[in-house]
C-alpha cells in the first residue's frame, strides 16, 4: 500500500511540474523586420499600423513561473511573449481577433476582438487567476526600461 501511495505522489508531482510547462510557438509575424529591436521607444513613434504589444504579467505569476503567453492574431500564430518582453508588429488598420493561451496548472484560453485604427499605440497582455487579459493602454508601461525585445522563434 505504501509503494502505491508513493507512486502516486511522483506521479502528480511531475504532472504538477510539467503542466506549467507552455511550449513556445513558432511565428508566422516578421517583428525582427526593420530593425525595430533597436529602435528607441518612443509612443510618438508608434501607431498607423506599428502596434507594441507587451506582456505585462505580475508578481505572482513570475514566481511560480506561469506568466508565458502564447499568442494568435486572426489564427495566425504571433509567438510567445514571456513576463516582461515586448514586440513591436505592424498590422493592417481593421478587426482582429486575439487569442491567448497560458497554462497553470490548466490551460487558459480566451479571445478578444480589437479593433486596429491609426491611434493604436500600444497593447497588454497579461495571465489572470482564471484566463487572460488584454488591454489596449496606448501608453508604455512605467518600467519600459526593464522590459526586452522578444527574440525570434
Amino acid at each position: 500500500m505504501k509503494t502505491i501511495t508513493n507512486l502516486l505522489f511522483i506521479a502528480l508531482a511531475i504532472f504538477a511540474l510539467n503542466s506549467c510547462a507552455l511550449r513556445p510557438i513558432a511565428t508566422q509575424y516578421d517583428y525582427q523586420k526593420n530593425n525595430v529591436a533597436n529602435l528607441e521607444l518612443e509612443l510618438e513613434k508608434l501607431g498607423n499600423g506599428w502596434i507594441l504589444i507587451y506582456n505585462g504579467a505580475d508578481g505572482l505569476h513570475k514566481i511560480d513561473n506561469t506568466p508565458r503567453l502564447n499568442m494568435w492574431i486572426d489564427e495566425k500564430p504571433m509567438g510567445q511573449l514571456r513576463a516582461s518582453k515586448y514586440a513591436i508588429i505592424e498590422l493592417e488598420k481593421k478587426d482582429y481577433e486575439f487569442k491567448l493561451l497560458h497554462v497553470d496548472m490548466f490551460k487558459f484560453k480566451s479571445t478578444h476582438s480589437v479593433m486596429i485604427d491609426k491611434t493604436t499605440k500600444v497593447i497588454r497582455i497579461e495571465p489572470t487567476i482564471t484566463s487572460n487579459k488584454l488591454t489596449i493602454t496606448n501608453q508604455l508601461p512605467s518600467r519600459i526600461k526593464k522590459f526586452k525585445y522578444v527574440k525570434s522563434r
